[in-house]
């Protein structure tokens, strides 16, 4: 058999995989091992029957005297001397240190997963065989143990056990093994453990039961069931009895009714080992049997091919399952997919949601409640899931309680999820209570948990959070609501009322309306108006509301004094609140327009220092001009000039420069002087030659019938005409105004206007729609100035959990090569591939996924991967706020007025504020004057003194440049 190998499987992860051709031969060869092994144990069981007891001992007496080989051999180790020995002192020394360290750091915090790993890790090393095995069960007791885990504690176990009554401890090991997670490996192992004690009494039902329950667990496991069912039919095949050969036809046929990976190679061993035709209804199963494997090898070999956790895979499988509605199949992908992602809550309230909804075995659905609360302690809901179907089933009281206990020991990571276990809780006790009775035990219990809970909100969670996580007080309000409605106790109701009114909801009218409507239906007229006459006084945000039921009520209730009474408070009140309004309308208004006064003042400002920097640069620029006219005349006269003359030939004038010199110049090739324009005018010249734009006009009063469109790409050469198609789908277009810089360039953004405004509320629903690789944004044209309060789009800053943020990608990198690797990972809702103005890439991307666990999978898989010899970093997003430029510090100038600090560029200084003066030109400072010991001390000079430069003449120049 090709997969015979699996009933072991260390064996088969330490056998070295064979070339093709050999292939069968390396089947058989596992085969015929697999076949010994069982076979070598059904013989044992025989010699047992046929020699009694003596085989027991016999048999503990080999794995003894093996034990005592190893041990021996180990002991021989250690007593050997040699020139190491020293080296073994010191390292368990620190061994022994770092075991103290880690059991002081347990008895501190004992839900350190790590630390107890590392704790029973070094305990093993050190041989200390009853601390090892408290180690271990005590972190079974706090945590699940994966495979591995209990693999090694079964296999320390199993070596240890002399007689009876250790193999009674090692089953029961075992039990414990295979309720954590399935592991078809631990169940093989059972089997094969159990047939070892087939001699005891009852050991041969012993092993068939395991080896049934093992089936009804993961013997529908398509890639691993396979060993547990050919290990079983093995043993039976083994087992000298009349009615064997009819108990393995029923398990070749059981096996032949399912899909399994690899049947034909089953089928084709079922027709060697019978003697008889196999019958037909085996055929029709067996083929109907290999038409459900067709529809879930895809399933399957998308898990092969992927890498754990393989959370995406698993949750396709599932959806799959759920759809046929087999409930055994639908289990056990669960519960494969638990075993590599058991730390996703969302999976195990799926998983405990089905079973509460479909299955209602109350063994397994507590079972599966209460490793969902170990597996992943810090989440609320699955602990209030977990009360409620402890309730649902009937588990006792007492059991409840302690469940409850441990929820509050498990460490919340935020304020309300205690408020939500309270409630969960408090609703629990609630339904136990027989409100018919005046008073009973359970009623007691309830007030006093509700006591109990408001001390805790107060004392350990506000400690804890700094906030109560309970701000509107509904536990306080539930109790109230409890004692008028079902204790018709009003008293106690309006106490509590008056504690929540005292911790700040006074000020909130629904608040208030909550009471109102609790004294209306329990209590009395006069109360009613008690509350609403408070509620006029107290009620800040909708004091209107409160003051039309007050009213309502003495309409229809009330006297003529009560009627008067609530409309002279009702007036008093709303004139008071009215003027309140107007004061903080007219503070508003007034701080909008100290706001625009600024704004203005900034704008008056930028403008002179626009112009000042204009005035000054034309005054350079004629300076300069008249520098450069001095010297071409001082050149004309002087005879050598070769170097000035020949960059004066050299210099290319440009085309419409050249036609105009061309009649002027000289027959020498001399040129002759020509105005030319300062260089700020020529700057202004060449902006208005390369495009004039005209401003885009707006009229505000067809805000209606006009949207305005964002986040386009820059490089659009034609936006009215692109996108006109686009809007003409939601009705008639009037005019689209694309906004163009100064320079002619589109800025991303343009008005559409259209001609009814149902086509404008249309088109809004083009939002985010993806033009040339970009989301467009539509929204309403509101006029902000007016509308301050108009919520603009902006990209999120908070931190999104469900999405990633990817950097160092190639710029080459395109939004599919991204989704491709994504989606492995699980199923990615949007990508956005950050570019410049340019519309080029910046090798950032924002990839959102369509949960949190699924990001969180993504980081831990995409996180230092490498994309195109780019190793890129992925991150949960959480963009940084935008920070508001600062305003540029100001410095004292040498005459004693502010003046702004230069603000340099994001590179820092340019490369243009060097010095351009020819080195020529450049005079050396004076060198300082020495003294006995070291340069004289410089005298104060100031700095306008100190920097500026004697004026030099024509003549200077030329002897400077003469000079040889």
């Amino acid at each position: 058999m090709a997969t015979a190998a699996a009933t072991s499987a260390s064996e088969a992860e330490a056998e070295p995989k064979a070339g093709p051709t050999a292939e069968g031969e390396e089947d058989e060869v596992k085969a015929a091992r697999t076949r010994r092994k069982v076979l070598s144990r059904a013989v044992a069981a025989a010699t047992y029957k046929a020699m009694g007891s003596g085989w027991d001992q016999q048999e503990e007496g080999v794995s003894e005297s093996d034990g005592d080989e190893e041990y021996a051999m180990a002991s021989s180790a250690e007593s050997s001397p040699g020139e190491y020995e020293w080296e073994y002192d010191e390292e368990e020394e620190k061994n022994q240190l770092e075991i103290e360290r880690l059991e002081e750091q347990l008895s501190i915090n004992v839900y350190d997963y790590n630390c107890h790993v590392d704790l029973i890790r070094l305990l093993r090393l050190e041989g200390e065989l009853t601390k090892v095995r408290m180690a271990r069960q005590k972190m079974s007791e706090i945590f699940p143990l994966t495979e591995e885990l209990w693999l090694e504690w079964l296999h320390d176990e199993i070596s240890m056990a002399l007689d009876g009554l250790d193999r009674e401890h090692v089953y029961d090991l075992f039990e414990k093994a295979v309720k954590d997670y399935i592991c078809p490996n631990i169940w093989l192992e059972y089997g094969q453990y159990s047939v070892g004690g087939i001699g005891q009494k009852g050991g041969l039902e012993k092993v068939r039961s395991v080896f049934e329950r093992a089936l009804s667990s993961v013997g529908l496991h398509m890639t691993k069931g396979l060993a547990i069912w050919e290990a079983y039919r093995e043993f039976e095949s083994a087992i000298v009895e009349a009615a064997r050969l009819e108990k393995v036809h029923s398990l070749f046929r059981r096996q032949l009714a399912i899909p399994l990976f690899d049947m034909e190679a089953t089928f084709a061993e079922y027709e060697e080992w019978s003697e008889d035709p196999i019958p037909e209804s085996v055929i029709q199963n067996y083929n109907k049997a290999l038409q459900q494997l067709e529809k879930y090898k895809p399933y399957e070999e998308a898990l092969l091919q992927a890498e754990a956790p393989r959370l995406a895979e698993y949750q396709a499988y599932i959806d799959f399952e759920m759809k046929i509605g087999d409930p055994a199949r639908v289990q056990l992908i669960f519960e494969r997919a638990l075993v590599e992602n058991c730390l996703v809550p969302d999976l195990w309230i799926r998983y405990s949601q089905y079973l509460d909804r479909q299955l209602k075995v109350k063994d397994l659905v507590l079972s599966v409640h209460n490793r969902a609360v170990r597996n992943c302690p810090w989440t609320v809901a699955l602990w209030s899931r977990y009360l409620l179907a402890m309730e649902r089933h009937g588990v006792d009281h007492q059991v409840i309680s302690a469940t409850f206990e441990k929820a509050l020991s498990a460490g919340f990571i935020q304020a309300t999820d205690y408020v939500e276990i309270w409630q969960a809780y408090l609703d629990y006790l609630r339904r136990r209570v027989d409100f018919k009775q005046d008073s009973s035990k359970e009623l007691e219990e309830l007030r006093s948990a509700f006591t109990r809970a408001l001390e805790y909100l107060k004392q350990e969670v506000e400690e804890r959070f700094n906030e109560s996580g309970d701000p509107s007080c509904m536990i306080m309000q539930n109790w109230a609501r409890i004692e008028a409605r079902l204790c018709n106790n009003m008293q106690k109701a309006r106490e509590l009322w008056d504690s929540i009114m005292t911790k700040g909801n006074a000020k909130y009218a629904n608040m208030w309306l909550e009471y109102y409507n609790l004294e209306r239906a329990h209590g009395d007229t006069q109360h009613c108006r008690k509350a609403l006459h408070r509620a006029v006084q107290c009620t800040s945000d909708y004091p209107e509301h409160v003051c039309e039921v007050l009213l309502t009520m003495e309409r229809t209730e009330g006297t003529l004094e009560d009627w008067d009474i609530a409309v002279q408070k009702t007036e008093t009140r709303l004139a008071r609140v009215n003027e309140q309004r107007i004061k903080v309308a007219e503070k508003e208004a007034a701080l909008a327009q100290q706001e625009e006064e600024k704004a203005e003042q900034r704008k008056r400002a930028r403008a002179e220092k626009k112009a000042l920097k204009k005035k000054k640069k034309t005054r350079g620029a004629d300076k300069r001009k008249a520098e450069e006219d001095d010297e071409k005349e001082w050149g004309d006269d002087e005879e050598e000039q070769p170097s000035k003359r020949r960059k004066v030939e050299d210099s290319t004038p440009s085309a419409g420069e050249a036609q105009d010199r061309e009649p002027e110049a000289g027959l020498l090739g001399k040129s002759v002087p020509v105005d030319v324009d300062p260089p700020s005018k020529q700057k202004e010249r060449a902006a208005a030659l390369k495009r004039d734009v005209p401003k885009v006009p707006h009229d505000s009063s067809k805000d209606s019938i006009t949207v305005f469109v964002s986040n386009l790409p820059y490089s659009m050469s034609e936006p009215d005409v692109q996108l006109r198609p686009l809007f003409e789908a939601c009705g008639e277009v009037a005019e689209i105004r694309p906004i163009f810089s100064n320079r002619g360039d589109f800025r991303g953004y343009c008005y559409v206007e259209f001609k009814e405004e149902k086509s404008a509320l249309q088109a809004l629903e083009l939002d985010r729609k993806n033009v040339e690789g970009r989301p467009m944004f539509v929204s309403p044209c509101v006029d902000k100035s007016k509308n301050p309060d108009f919520k603009v789009f902006r990209y999120s800053t908070a931190l999104e959990k469900h999405k990633l943020f990817v950097s160092g990608l190639p710029f080459s990198c395109t939004k599919e090569e991204l989704e491709e690797i994504c989606k492995a990972h699980g199923t990615v809702k949007d990508i956005r591939l950050v570019t410049n103005r340019a519309g080029k890439p910046k090798g950032l991307a924002y990839v959102e996924y369509e949960s949190e666990s699924q990001a969180s999978q993504a980081v831990l898989k995409m996180d230092g991967m490498t994309v195109k010899e780019n190793v890129i970093k992925v991150a949960i997003s959480n963009p940084p706020q935008r920070k508001v430029p600062e305003k540029p510090e100001a410095r004292r100038a040498p005459g004693g007025a502010l003046v702004p600090r230069q603000i340099y560029g994001a590179r820092g200084k340019g490369r243009t504020q060097l010095s351009l003066l020819p080195r020529a030109l450049q005079r050396p400072g004076a060198p300082a004057a020495q003294a006995e010991n070291g340069p004289a001390p410089r005298p104060a000079v100031t700095t306008s003194a100190a920097t500026e430069a004697p004026k030099m003449s024509n003549a200077d120049f030329a002897k400077l440049l003469l000079r040889k």
